[in-house]
């Protein structure tokens, strides 16, 4: 079972401070640990939505809208995806995750299961991803 555990956006996180070495030095340990565990498959912290831009969709239009975006409570700021045998093991380890916030104010993290390949029925489609090694 795959996890994604989502680091939420602060206001400084939007606003480019960069994290104290405290937190780094946290997330470091934190994430040896889920290394050497075995169930780290990945880990990364996002630039700014300043940075980036979202497509739109309406039918077959699209439109690029450059950031930044307005509610930073809804933005990720970073990321770590786990593969575990359980809900229950990626909640303990969800539950170890340091505080990514700044200075010890508020933080949150939201963890979601990634669909397996195997949740969806058979398919054509589904047989193609099969066949590109994803998911």
């Amino acid at each position: 079972m795959r996890f994604m555990i989502i680091v939420k956006a602060t206001k400084d996180s939007e606003a480019g401070v960069m994290p104290h070495e405290k937190i780094l030095t946290e997330m470091a340990k934190y994430h040896e640990e889920l290394q050497k565990a075995g169930v780290l498959l990945d880990a990364s912290g996002l630039q700014a939505s300043s940075k980036g831009w979202r497509v739109k969709y309406a039918g077959a239009k699209r439109t690029v809208v450059d950031g930044p975006f307005t509610e930073a409570k809804e933005l990720i700021a970073g990321y770590t995806m786990i593969q575990v045998k359980s809900k229950e093991e990626a909640m303990e380890w969800a539950r170890r995750f340091p505080n990514p916030a700044l200075d010890d104010k508020e933080g949150e993290i939201e963890i979601r299961q990634l669909f397996e390949l195997d949740d969806f029925g058979p398919s054509e489609a589904v047989e193609r991803f099969r066949r590109m090694d994803v998911g």
